[in-house]
């Protein structure tokens, strides 16, 4: 990381840069040898009372106290991904929501209100591509109102990390009392690799919808239900995997991948604890990479959790690379599993 202009240090940000991605040093009053200075680089989001507010790619937010600046500038957006795909933001954002529909949706400006009877976070929240063609806090009295009617929690989902994503409305969600509750990466890949994967000797069936035994191995959900099934298969064009289990029992493993376009999207990918480590997870995604490809998608993405790790370090193998992230807010302490 670069600040110097002929060899001195500069602060070249103002307010005024609120919304920029900027970089900015500072001292840390650690006098360690080496610990003078920490960097930080993310979307400027406020800059009051002498105090600016940082988001990083990763949804975290970083206070810097403006005495403490050494350097600072704004720089370019993020750049391009060296692995994957392009991919706008916007684009991304609208083909992972068409590939996890709700039951229930309703349009606020340019916000989509959703709900599917509390099954997933991703169904029963706020996707804000843009204006929600009302003053901010309007429109979140309305979102609290709609949600309370159907009994539900009212999340608003924010990304961040990308050109477009949304670290200035999170900032303001965070100022109102909203809270972040979860995080999760986007991730995007080549399709041509996935189809690639070994699967010999892996029975993987593919089919329209999901059965009883694809069900009995999904784990979102206590107990079935409309709508879960009107979740599982909406989208495009749908298709669930099954590996099936031994001697009758239920599956080895399940996956599910929704073809868009030039998109193909991986969820539900689960595998029984007594079968992992045998390679049935890629096995599952090569099967139905190479029937995406049939019908012509050339690009790859999911959605995994921050915290796990062990599914971060399978599709860091597997040459998916981090797009944006994405957390839920929420006012109240209610929760819902995503």
């Amino acid at each position: 990381m670069e600040f110097t202009t002929g060899g001195q240090l500069e602060v070249r940000l103002t307010p005024d840069d609120v919304g920029k991605r900027v970089s900015v040093r500072r001292l840390t009053g650690d006098s360690a040898p080496g610990a003078r200075f920490t960097d930080v680089v993310g979307v400027l989001t406020s800059w009051d009372a002498g105090v600016l507010s940082i988001t990083r790619r990763s949804g975290e937010t970083v206070r810097v106290d403006e005495t403490s600046l050494v350097a600072a500038k704004a720089v370019p957006a993020a750049p391009a991904r060296r692995r994957g795909p392009a991919a706008d933001f916007t684009e991304l954002a609208n083909v992972t929501a068409r590939a996890w529909q709700p039951v229930e949706s309703e349009r606020l400006g340019d916000w989509t209100l959703r709900a599917a009877d509390g099954f997933t976070r991703r169904a029963n929240s706020v996707l804000p591509l843009g204006s929600p063609g009302l003053p901010l806090d309007e429109a979140l009295s309305y979102v609290r109102k709609w949600y309370a009617d159907r009994d539900l929690p009212p999340y608003v989902q924010v990304s961040t990390g990308a050109r477009g994503t949304q670290e200035l409305l999170g900032a303001e969600l965070a100022t109102r009392g909203w809270e972040l509750e979860v995080s999760a990466e986007v991730r995007v890949g080549a399709l041509v690799p996935l189809g690639d994967l070994g699967a010999d000797g892996v029975d993987v069936t593919l089919a329209r919808s999901a059965d009883e035994a694809w069900m009995s191995r999904y784990q979102r959900f206590e107990a079935p239900g409309a709508q879960v099934t009107k979740v599982l298969h909406s989208g495009p064009s749908v298709w669930f995997a099954t590996v099936p289990g031994a001697d009758g029992g239920g599956p080895a493993a399940i996956g599910r991948c929704v073809v868009d376009g030039r998109w193909a999207g991986f969820m539900a990918v689960e595998v029984d604890p007594a079968h992992r480590r045998r390679g049935l997870a890629t096995a599952v995604m090569a099967v139905l990479a190479r029937q995406a490809l049939d019908e012509g998608a050339s690009a790859a993405w999911l959605q995994v959790e921050a915290d796990n790790e062990g599914a971060r370090a399978l599709y860091d193998g597997m040459g998916f690379a981090t797009h944006h992230s994405y957390h839920h807010y929420r006012p109240g302490r209610d929760r819902v599993r995503d």
